[in-house]
């Protein structure tokens, strides 16, 4: 322990700050947004509460708040994405840490309750951890708080069930619907962190093979492009008619899952539902069949059923568990079936992860300054938040966007001409 927090090793700090101290050099978007908005004061003195993959890009967001005055404290979002160096390094920053690397279950539930007990004004959540577990089990804190803001698919999902049922009390930015978020985070980062994941996990070479994209929004958008420029034969699965016509029309071959379980050598998970890939699935798949997750949660891919179908389950590399079935194929599945991209890599490249941490801390500080202007429940994203982030990413490449003539504006509001 470091003060209040529960870290797994104080030591292990100095390669945490190394980490860290890197993203600062590479995030030059939040720390225009820290200069030219967060050190205004809003934020000081204010109790924010974070719970997120807890990795360095995600520790330079909550020194950000800290050094803006706020009491932070953080719990990891998933349990194979914390990195405990990192989490030392925060604690010895003063931001309040309750995370380790893979606890256990009921460790893990322990670290989400103990950051909502300190009782904060302002959420940043992921997969909606915690402000699910805040209405059912803390309704007593309820009062206490002016907003959140929410980081994921999944979490949006689940917000919306709430805002539909009317148990949200106060206001949630949906950070996942930003611009600024889907469009570079989901799309590109999550494409360029999980086909590198999945390379430096199994070390073999995607060309050629037959790459299977399971959904595509745009995860599976972002997963479907980053494989075919690795020279992967990309195969779409997607409920969605619309969605899957489009996939076809960017040239990936659009298939129904059942028939492609039995075409695919590396299926990809990003849908934000469950069992997406499942016993049905297993029975077609040929032997050496690779299967990594890019969706919230661990149950994306049926794990539990693969487990109760093989008679063999062994580690055969780092972050690969391969299960041998009853008919000798062995299927293989990346970091526990969980995010491949985070639990068993560093995540999204810093530059992505600028952007939208950028739209996270612009939240924090627009919940901060003027909450009491929004409804309770899942709110948009104010368009000038996007706006901020895109034009503070443009300045720091030099590039000054055009300016519409008043001319062109009034063209553009008017039917008269």
């Amino acid at each position: 322990m470091i003060g209040d927090s529960i870290v797994k090793d104080p030591s292990l700090a100095p390669e945490g700050h190394r980490k860290i101290d890197w993203v600062e050099q590479h995030a030059p978007v939040l720390n225009r947004i820290f200069a030219e908005r967060l050190s205004d004061g809003a934020l000081r003195g204010r109790r924010i509460a974070m719970t997120i993959h807890l990795e360095a890009k995600t520790a330079y967001l909550a020194l950000l708040f800290r050094r803006a005055g706020a009491e932070v404290t953080v719990s990891g979002s998933n349990p194979l994405s914390t990195q405990d160096d990192v989490c030392a390094a925060l604690a010895e920053r003063g931001v309040r840490v309750y995370a380790t690397h893979d606890p256990s279950e009921e460790e893990f539930e322990r670290y989400l309750h103990l950051t909502l007990e300190t009782g904060p004004e302002i959420l940043v959540d992921d997969g909606a951890e915690l402000v699910t577990r805040l209405v059912r089990h803390h309704p007593d804190l309820l009062g206490g708080v002016r907003g959140a803001s929410e980081e994921t698919t999944t979490g949006i999902l689940k917000l919306r069930a709430m805002t539909r049922e009317g148990v949200l009390s106060f206001p949630v930015l949906g950070a996942n619907d930003a611009r600024m978020k889907h469009l570079f985070d989901n799309r590109y980062g999550t494409g360029h962190s999980t086909i590198a994941s999945v390379m430096s996990n199994t070390n073999l070479f995607l060309s050629g093979k037959a790459v299977v994209v399971m959904g595509f929004g745009w995860v599976g958008r972002g997963l479907a492009k980053y494989a075919a420029g690795m020279g992967a034969r990309v195969i779409v699965c997607e409920p969605d008619p619309v969605k899957l016509l489009e996939a076809h029309a960017e040239g990936y071959e659009a298939m129904n899952s059942l028939e492609a379980a039995s075409e695919g050598d590396v299926f990809l998970t990003g849908t934000g539902n469950l069992k997406v890939l499942t016993r049905r699935h297993f029975e077609r798949m040929k032997s050496g069949a690779i299967l990594a997750n890019a969706g919230h949660y661990d149950h994306e891919v049926d794990v539990a059923a693969l487990g109760e179908m093989a008679r063999k389950i062994r580690e055969v590399r780092r972050n690969v568990t391969e299960y041998e079935l009853e008919d000798g194929r062995k299927l293989h599945v990346l970091a526990r079936g969980r995010l491949v991209n985070i639990a068993a890599a560093d995540g999204h490249p810093v530059e992505i992860m600028d952007l939208t941490f950028a739209v996270q801390a612009l939240c924090a500080h627009y919940i901060a300054t003027r909450a009491g202007e929004l409804e309770p429940g899942l709110q948009p994203i104010p368009p000038e938040i996007d706006e901020t982030v895109a034009r503070a990413k443009l300045a720091s490449l030099g590039v000054e966007p055009e300016e519409l003539t008043q001319e062109q504006i009034d063209y553009l509001n008017s039917w008269r001409y």
